[in-house]
């Protein structure tokens, strides 16, 4: 099984992914530019990193129960989705070849219980898998900072992949935003919904999506980058992903609150070239960043595990750090 040649298709994404936008926007910000903030991300190099379990894994998204307390990293800079919970495998493992150059460590996430354990829904469903940033800063980072996100993510050959047609991995930034938000009032028979300015968060990212030849009939299988969202709230189509192993994906948030899309096979560092559009997803002007994070899907039948997928060197970069923020280097100009 192959993944047909790549094609940027940059024309068609170019007039999908602006839409009325493009005349407003502000100029793109190359994820990586700026400084790395310290202590908030992770590069799975020490030997000893661990994942703590707490089972059964929340499953609000499905019935509202929380499962608490939750899954986290003993170096504390990750924790379960307290929404849908977290992968059934999360793994140190030795980095595969092409990776980061030095990289020793990176990061095994799969699962095939996505929704509630023991209880298959035979319907696609999803793990998350946090990043601690918003607590260990102790706050938001505000848009005026230009925050972005960068990581390596590596797909195994198309034979591995789970036979589903569907999204396989998400990458994905949870953000704010001053909008219309549902709020109740009163008790019992006298509740009431009412609409007022509140804070609503978002999360618009990139899916690895697949479209398995055993279940479409066609010739061969097709894998490509599906963009969440337009200003309409919907997804969009991206480049196709013509090469399995390593891909770089970045994300960035400029001040006017646009979000722009990155991505590149192989490991190295993110370029100008490597651009994909620039959104408000939703039609939301973002305020802050709160984290980024990682989703596992899959077809939750109770056999089929999930596609397995490797991370590493995930890091946040602000362009214009403010307040007590430490900050090292210097990335992208």
């Amino acid at each position: 099984m192959r993944i047909l040649k790549c094609h940027m298709l940059a024309a068609a994404i170019m007039s999908v992914g602006f839409f009325s936008t493009e005349s407003r926007a502000q100029r793109p910000v190359l994820p990586g530019t700026g400084s790395e903030i310290v202590g908030v991300a992770d590069d799975f190099e020490d030997p000893a990193w661990n994942y703590v379990r707490r089972d059964p894994k929340s499953t609000e998204d499905i019935d509202e129960e929380q499962h608490g307390p939750m899954g986290r990293s003993t170096n504390g800079r990750w924790y379960e989705g307290i929404k849908r919970g977290h992968p059934d495998v999360v793994q140190r493992v030795d980095t595969p070849v092409g990776g980061i150059e030095g990289s020793e460590g990176a990061l095994l996430l799969r699962s095939k219980l996505t929704g509630i354990p023991d209880e298959p829904s035979r319907v696609m469903k999803q793990d998350d898998f946090v990043a601690n940033v918003q607590y260990r800063l102790r706050r938001q980072i505000d848009v005026a900072e230009v925050p972005s996100v960068t990581t390596r993510v590596f797909l195994p050959p198309v034979s591995e992949w789970e036979k589903r047609s569907g999204p396989h991995f998400g990458f994905r930034l949870a953000l704010e935003t001053t909008a219309m938000v549902d709020k109740e009032e009163g008790f019992g028979i006298f509740k009431r919904t009412v609409r007022e300015l509140g804070n609503e968060i978002y999360w618009p990212g990139m899916f690895i999506e697949f479209e398995s030849k055993t279940r479409s009939g066609k010739e061969h299988d097709y894998a490509y980058l599906r963009i969440r969202g337009n200003q309409r709230g919907g997804d969009f189509k991206g480049p196709q992903i013509g090469t399995t192993g390593w891909w770089t994906l970045g994300m960035s948030v400029t001040p006017d609150g646009m979000v722009h899309y990155y991505a590149s096979p192989g490991s190295d560092d993110l370029t100008e070239d490597d651009y994909i559009a620039s959104q408000f997803p939703y039609g939301y002007k973002a305020e802050r960043f709160r984290t980024f994070f990682y989703n596992i899907c899959s077809a939750d039948d109770g056999r089929t595990w999930s596609t397995s997928f490797i991370v590493d060197d995930p890091k946040v970069f602000v362009v214009r750090p403010v307040g007590k923020l430490a900050t090292k280097g210097t990335a992208n100009h």
